[in-house]
């Protein structure tokens, strides 16, 4: 069971809302004995959310932490809800997909700061569309999707979708003419992206058994590759008859 402490009357509040879209998650507020609290269930492994300064967390864990293959995963929020710190154990522990997961709850900032720029990242684009949706509206759509994102398409690693769209013509001619792989997911495998996803659409999820296909074919895509935690480089952009989305990952051991 993951602990969110509080220390404020605002920061308690943040973390009732918190709560309420967590499945498991235990509130202390104002703990005492607080260090002796926070560092015995740091100690347990238990996973961490404070809501207060950053100061706060360094001093009272540093006599326990150990290192990033053994400690609890450990994220820090500001009182408002506005960012979140992945602070301890963040590509090992975990913790860097759980604040990418409690940002999407809360509408907040994923602040990572984890060392990567010797590491080349790795893209990939989502599509969705309607069926026998036109070639050229589907190209038309990637090429400004990659404008957005400030991407070429020679980052490009694969097209994704669904894999009821493995069929579709227009997406296999797509993948065709620009030279990438055209592989499509399961609903389970794009199910597991859920929580990434900056929006869900129900009339998706009734018709697909997804809250999105083009962001959840992206992130799978690049996760299949690095095995490392996925984030959404550009949300999903639509046209009358097709989405697309593109995401990208860091190879694992980035930390």
């Amino acid at each position: 069971m993951s602990k969110i402490i509080a220390l404020t009357e605002a920061g308690l509040r943040l973390a009732q809302q918190l709560r309420g879209q967590m499945d498991d998650a235990e509130i202390c507020f104002k703990p005492k004995p607080f260090a002796d609290t926070v560092q015995q269930a740091f100690r347990a492994g238990e996973p961490l959310i404070f809501i207060c300064a950053t100061g706060i967390v360094v001093r009272t864990l540093a006599p326990v932490i150990r290192d990033k293959y053994q400690d609890p995963p450990v994220l820090v929020l500001d009182e408002q809800g506005q960012y979140v710190i992945p602070l301890l154990s963040g590509h090992e522990g975990g913790a860097n997909q759980w604040a990418a997961e409690v940002a999407q709850l809360l509408s907040a900032q994923p602040v990572i700061t984890t060392a990567k720029p010797y590491l080349q990242p790795v893209y990939a684009v989502g599509m969705g569309c309607e069926r026998n949706c036109p070639v050229d509206e589907l190209e038309r759509l990637l090429m400004d999707c990659l404008d957005q994102a400030a991407l070429t398409l020679d980052v490009v690693s694969s097209i994704n979708s669904i894999d009821i769209k493995a069929d579709e013509v227009g997406l296999i001619e797509l993948a065709e003419k620009l030279g990438k792989p055209f592989q499509t997911w399961d609903v389970d495998q794009l199910g597991t992206m859920e929580s990434l996803l900056s929006t869900r659409s129900e009339y998706v999820f009734n018709t697909v058994g997804v809250y999105g296909v083009a962001e959840s074919a992206a992130l799978c895509a690049v996760q299949d590759v690095t095995k490392a935690a996925p984030e959404l480089v550009l949300n999903k952009q639509k046209t009358r008859k097709a989405t697309c989305a593109i995401a990208r990952s860091y190879p694992s051991g980035s930390s």
